[in-house]
């Protein structure tokens, strides 16, 4: 079954950037480069028959400099490697959790209570908290006391978390962001 263009195209997105290797290459000269190669220029033909001779791949790796730089190289390892590399990247990566908590304009203090020791729980577990108090119909009235209850929670998170942002109303919610604090090992 033939793959649409559209496929195709997606799957050179997805893969490492592409090189020319072999026959592909159109340099008349190149500088080749490797393991147990003395780096030398000389035709693309010698190149190729030293490849061969190896059983290995010409790659060319810099084909803006003059002349253009081939390695060889087992091409499969290479790209296997590289592979290797982006996900050993990616797994590195950090990966912020963004946790919600939502307050009324009129939370109680159980209720309030309770939301503090989440919030402590998830700083604890390094997530960046998203605070917010939804106003319902008139509640709007009451933006003042929105913003009270969202810095009096940032106060008491102030050892566990700190402020990246304070209370904004952003339509019928006020809005603030609390990052975690690094613990110190």
């Amino acid at each position: 079954m033939a793959s649409s263009p559209n496929q195709n195209s997606q799957q050179k997105k997805n893969s490492a950037p592409e090189y020319l290797i072999n026959r592909a290459i159109r340099a008349k000269t190149v500088r080749i480069v490797g393991e147990n190669i003395e780096p030398r220029i000389v035709t693309i033909q010698e190149a190729m028959r030293l490849a061969e001779e190896m059983e290995l791949d010409l790659v060319e790796i810099s084909p803006q400099a003059d002349p253009p730089v081939c390695k060889i190289m087992d091409y499969q390892k290479f790209l296997y490697q590289q592979r290797k590399k982006q996900k050993e990247m990616k797994a590195k990566a950090v990966k912020v959790v963004i946790k919600e908590i939502r307050f009324g304009p009129n939370t109680d203090e159980h209720d309030y209570d309770f939301k503090l020791k989440h919030a402590i729980n998830f700083c604890e577990e390094g997530c960046k908290i998203k605070a917010f108090v939804f106003f319902k119909g008139r509640s709007i009235l009451y933006k003042e006391q929105g913003e009270i209850l969202l810095l009096r929670f940032a106060q008491d998170l102030e050892e566990y978390a700190k402020v990246e942002s304070l209370p904004k109303l952003e339509g019928k919610r006020m809005i603030m962001m609390l990052a975690a604090k690094t613990k110190k090992k």
